[in-house]
């Protein structure tokens, strides 16, 4: 078991997250206000850009395979390395052409 520093940016807020651990779980423990829903992979709430680091989310079925490189589901994925994170930022499956985050697709 290896653990990893999380960092989200535009927080301040760092936690340490075991590769056995998914990011939700280790913020949940930790007191950090993470959005979630569903908890499967399957409504993008839990979203985050990747902005460092890698992740293994074998199960983020919502995401596109080249999402998964960008994107994280913290409901899934568990980190392979140190992390920074964008919290609240969603992958462009989701984006309508204003830019903006497609409510009624963010809870399907």
């Amino acid at each position: 078991m290896t653990d990893y520093t999380v960092e989200f940016v535009n927080t301040d807020e760092t936690i340490t997250v075991s590769d056995t651990q998914t990011i939700l779980r280790a913020c949940l423990d930790a007191g950090i206000a993470q959005e979630y829903s569903c908890r499967v992979g399957m409504c993008l709430a839990c979203s985050a850009e990747i902005l460092e680091g890698e992740v293994t989310q074998p199960a983020a079925h919502a995401l596109t395979d080249e999402e998964k490189e960008s994107y994280a589901l913290t409901c899934m994925a568990r980190p392979q390395s140190d992390l920074k994170l964008d919290r609240g930022s969603y992958p462009p499956s989701i984006e309508t052409e204003g830019g903006a985050v497609d409510a009624a697709a963010a809870d399907d």
